[in-house]
């Protein structure tokens, strides 16, 4: 269960954030729902920094669906090479694209559940689409989600289904699709996992983690 008073800590800490990175984005550069699709497929155990290098170039090569099926897996492999995990990635990529084909005419489905029955996609995935392609609301729940979540005393899991179900249960749905990116913008500038800048941090009042009396 909830009370009010967990929801007004947590409301309160993304309020902070919201204040203190007024302008975030996706990590991930892309221009079209299907770029992300296959960015944020790229994205695991990678970071967004080397994802967007490779997809530079990527993605003037593969326009559509169709294009990643006409190429061999040995050549996309050596394509998204960098990105670590490459052949399991290229089979996820070119399945999922064939799915596309077959099941919604080469367009990515705004359907939550749609996107899950896609080969490589998991609830991450699908929430970083649904939210950040079409507005839909969606908590993703990545590594930087996962370890402040906790440090804040907003969860105490390390399972990111429980993560998500929790966080929304705890937010305003307004406040789902920003609350990936605001802390995993906190992680990438002030809470490093292996020397956090506590003394710069705005949540340093309200964190249990820095501060014990807090809560």
């Amino acid at each position: 269960m909830v009370d009010s008073s967990q929801k007004k800590y947590a409301k309160k800490i993304f309020d902070l954030l919201g204040k203190e990175y007024p302008a975030v984005r996706p990590a991930l550069e892309y221009s079209s729902p299907f770029q992300l699709l296959i960015s944020t497929i790229l994205s695991a155990q990678c970071t967004d920094e080397r994802v967007n290098i490779v997809t530079m170039k990527l993605f003037k090569k593969y326009k559509k669906p169709e294009d990643y099926l006409k190429v061999s897996a040995k050549e996309l492999e050596k394509d998204i090479f960098s990105t670590g995990f490459y052949r399991q990635k290229a089979k996820s990529i070119r399945n999922c694209c064939a799915q596309l084909i077959e099941r919604h005419k080469g367009k990515v489905p705004k359907d939550f559940d749609a996107l899950t029955k896609l080969s490589g996609v998991g609830r991450k995935t699908a929430s970083v689409v649904a939210g950040n392609a079409f507005g839909i609301p969606a908590i993703a729940v990545d590594t930087h989600v996962k370890r402040l979540s906790n440090l804040l005393g907003l969860v105490n899991s390390s399972d990111p289904g429980k993560i998500e179900f929790r966080l929304k249960e705890l937010l305003p749905e307004s406040y789902w699709i920003n609350a990936s990116h605001w802390l995993a913008a906190h992680g990438r500038n002030i809470c490093f996992a292996r020397k956090p800048k506590c003394h710069d941090c705005v949540l340093a009042d309200d964190c249990p983690s820095f501060n014990p009396q807090s809560k």
